[in-house]
């Protein structure tokens, strides 16, 4: 009987064990969705300033305000996460500038590197290529999406 009860004591522990492994996996979109939720907060707030001014000024004062850096910001071959515009920039070849979402298409998190012409996801180790966005290793299953960018002169700003 003595034996029972420890097996019993053993199995509830570790049943306890997963149940607390489990819980912590099940949230990790949520931090990142509300963080998603920023950038559109952002761009509706530039319109309005848009819409007040004349049109040939709007178009400069909206392309500045867009800017996210300098093409020498962003190595060749690598790239760079803008964790504040959810935007990843990288440059696969000289002179050739791509970006993407930053939001990891698995969970929902933010990726963090560009390391090794892969775009990296901190939270479960999804990579993507600099190239197109695609899924290079798992266990994200759909590519990030390409946001369009413009490269004005040396700077690299959002379309």
């Amino acid at each position: 009987m003595t034996d029972t009860t420890r097996r019993t004591m053993v199995l509830g522990a570790g049943g306890a064990g997963l149940a607390a492994v489990l819980t912590a996996c099940a949230s990790y979109g949520s931090p990142t969705t509300e963080a998603s939720a920023e950038p559109p907060a952002e761009e509706p707030a530039e319109e309005p300033a848009e819409e007040a001014s004349s049109a040939a000024p709007k178009k400069k004062s909206a392309a500045k305000a867009k800017a996210l850096a300098d093409t020498t910001d962003i190595p060749e071959g690598g790239g760079k996460v803008f964790e504040a515009q959810k935007i990843v920039v990288t440059q696969p070849t000289a002179g050739d500038f791509k970006a993407f979402t930053a939001v990891c298409t698995h969970a929902g998190c933010t990726v963090a590197t560009v390391q090794n012409k892969t775009i990296n996801c901190p939270c479960h180790g999804s990579k993507f290529s600099i190239e197109d966005g695609s899924v290079t290793d798992g266990p994200a299953g759909e590519p990030l999406e390409e946001k369009k960018i413009q490269v004005d002169g040396d700077k690299i700003r959002l379309a």
